[in-house]
């Protein structure tokens, strides 16, 4: 483990035409001790290539393949298990950050002697122009309120290895970003957020953000398989955890 070293986890699948942008948004940090890596889940486009040709130009970027088609879970929890810095940062193959994302956040953690934040994010659409929606986090969330409601948005959560040790990723299809922060805090209680937009969310037709139905399915399903809930239980904190995405958090 490398002290100060970011190591950022991307998952990717066919990704062409977003994948360079994500990159950019990292060689252009203003913190510069990071390491980038970036597993591709057998991508049937160019994905692959242009990454391996980012990696000959790039020594901080790692690129690795899984062997068969497996999900986001996999390669995240790939990219986890050769990860060498004491920080672990998420940036999914389609998202962007800010230039001072990472300074921000590293500078907030060593301030205030914290093992995790997270930050606020703009909404922009497939071809990268903003949507003018701003998602504001909440200035701290326990366990109980991320149960209820995704308020850690993936590719805003750093968190500290040296605090609490690399936390497994879920090989759940779905929503195992989620399943990952909420596993985080049970042992850290507590997250809190900068008071900071530091990161570009990108709503794409396919994606289960973009499908409230489909989300309401995954999200289902993670209280019935994953946390063991009945049947009405899983029902029950389902409609809870809508009431709070479309009323209290409006995204």
């Amino acid at each position: 483990m490398k002290s100060g070293l970011v190591s950022i986890i991307t998952p990717t699948f066919n990704s062409e035409k977003y994948i360079l942008e994500t990159i950019q948004s990292v060689i252009k940090q203003t913190y510069s001790n990071w390491e980038m890596i970036i597993v591709d889940d057998c991508s049937t486009d160019s994905t692959f290539s242009l990454l391996t040709l980012q990696a000959e130009l790039e020594p901080r970027i790692k690129v690795l393949k899984l062997a068969k088609n497996s999900g986001a879970g996999v390669a995240r929890q790939l990219a986890l298990d050769n990860s060498n810095g004491n920080y672990i940062a998420f940036l999914d193959s389609d998202d962007m950050w800010k230039p001072e994302k990472l300074q921000v956040q590293i500078d907030f953690l060593k301030t205030n002697n914290l093992a995790i934040t997270f930050s606020g994010y703009e909404l922009i659409d497939e071809k990268s122009n903003p949507l003018r929606k701003l998602i504001l986090p909440k200035k701290q969330v326990t366990y109980k309120e991320l149960f209820y409601c995704n308020w850690i948005g993936n590719l805003t959560g750093i968190y500290d290895v040296t605090k609490i040790g690399k936390i497994p990723i879920s090989t759940f299809r779905k929503r195992q970003d989620w399943i990952m922060w909420l596993e985080v805090l049970k042992i850290e209680k507590v997250a809190f957020s900068t008071p900071n937009n530091l990161a570009y969310y990108r709503i794409r037709k396919d994606s289960i953000s973009a499908s409230k139905l489909q989300l309401l399915k995954s999200n289902y399903l993670v209280y019935y398989n994953y946390h063991k809930q009945n049947v009405v239980s899983s029902f029950f904190s389902m409609l809870v955890f809508l009431y709070n995405q479309l009323i209290v958090k409006k995204n």
